[in-house]
């Protein structure tokens, strides 16, 4: 039992490592898969937000959906902030780059336009987000 509760662990940490990148000087970056990534929680975030928005005009609506609606839309805004934070913040923006002040205020824009859409239902609040997105992406691979 004890050797498989050992096994049972090492893979729960084998597993939750697997899916962010590392955080070791590794120097294998994928940028545009980060960015592909965000857009595409942004168009999970859209479409959650329709779908509220939707359930929420019934005469009766179907709570359960609704709940599971909200929960996607938050985790996909906290997987737009783990990825600035994780990956662009801790990997990926120096000090020593040009423009660094710049994507540090591009990248907190983005994570404020995160916790945002994780507070309204406003697809006005998923188009910032997504045009934040692109304007880091812009900045980042021309002046990176």
């Amino acid at each position: 039992m004890k050797t498989l509760l050992t096994s049972f662990t090492a893979l729960l940490l084998f597993a939750s490592q697997s899916f962010s990148h590392c955080q070791i000087p590794c120097g294998i970056f994928g940028d545009d898969d980060h960015f592909t990534a965000m857009l595409e929680d942004v168009t999970t975030i859209r479409k959650s937000v329709a779908q509220i928005n939707e359930l929420s005009k019934s005469n009766a609506p179907n709570y359960n959906q609704l709940v599971r609606w909200v929960s996607n839309k938050e985790d996909h805004a906290d997987k737009i902030s783990d990825t600035v934070l994780k990956y662009f913040l801790q990997q990926r923006i120096k000090p020593d780059q040009d423009h660094y002040e710049d994507k540090l205020v591009a990248l907190h824009k983005i994570i404020v336009g995160a916790m945002k859409v994780k507070q309204t239902s406003d697809l006005e609040q998923v188009d910032a987000l997504e045009a934040t997105i692109k304007a880091f992406h812009e900045l980042y691979t021309h002046k990176h």
